[in-house]
């Protein structure tokens, strides 16, 4: 029994304490949020992401290509984890107008986009192209429903997009 009692003894000599001085406990702290960080964020956070399509031309195959992909890349990654946002200028705005062949895809897109939580696609027309055609034609060409136009114009909005880490694509 006196054995016993020595390497109790003897254990409570040899155990070293660990003491939180200023720099340990800033550690610590660090340490634990990043542990905290991993364990409470649900597993199904995504990131997420945003895709401009440029549409500069008026090319029937370009106009469906660019609605293809407004159509297609939501249903792949997911309407609520993705935006597009399709800017048309130059000979490219005919896809926004009326009298657009792809019209009735877009107004559908638009409507579908209104009921997602931030998700969906976007139509955006170039205010620069808009007022060339004024000056020229004397009248602004009428937009679809829904369609926004960007001010000063479509460089500057594919620019802003861009800076904020939107992918790019031109039709």
């Amino acid at each position: 029994m006196a054995d016993l009692v020595l390497n109790n003894q003897q254990t409570k000599r040899n155990r070293k304490v660990f003491k939180l001085n200023p720099v340990n406990a800033k550690k610590f702290s660090v340490l634990a949020g990043v542990l905290m960080m991993f364990f409470f964020l649900p597993a199904h956070a995504v990131e997420k992401r945003c895709l401009i399509v440029h549409v500069p031309q008026d090319d029937p195959k370009s106009l469906k290509q660019a609605v293809n992909i407004a159509s297609n890349i939501p249903k792949q990654l997911g309407i609520d984890n993705v935006t597009v946002e399709i800017v048309a200028q130059g000979p490219g705005l005919k896809l926004l107008t009326e009298k657009s062949p792809e019209g009735e895809r877009i107004q559908s897109l638009i409507t579908q986009s209104e009921s997602t939580m931030g998700g969906g696609t976007t139509f955006s027309a170039c205010a620069a192209t808009m007022k060339g055609i004024k000056k020229k034609t004397g009248k602004e060409p009428v937009l679809l429903e829904g369609v926004g136009v960007v001010h000063p114009g479509a460089v500057a909005r594919v620019m802003e997009l861009q800076e904020k880490g939107c992918s790019y694509i031109r039709i």
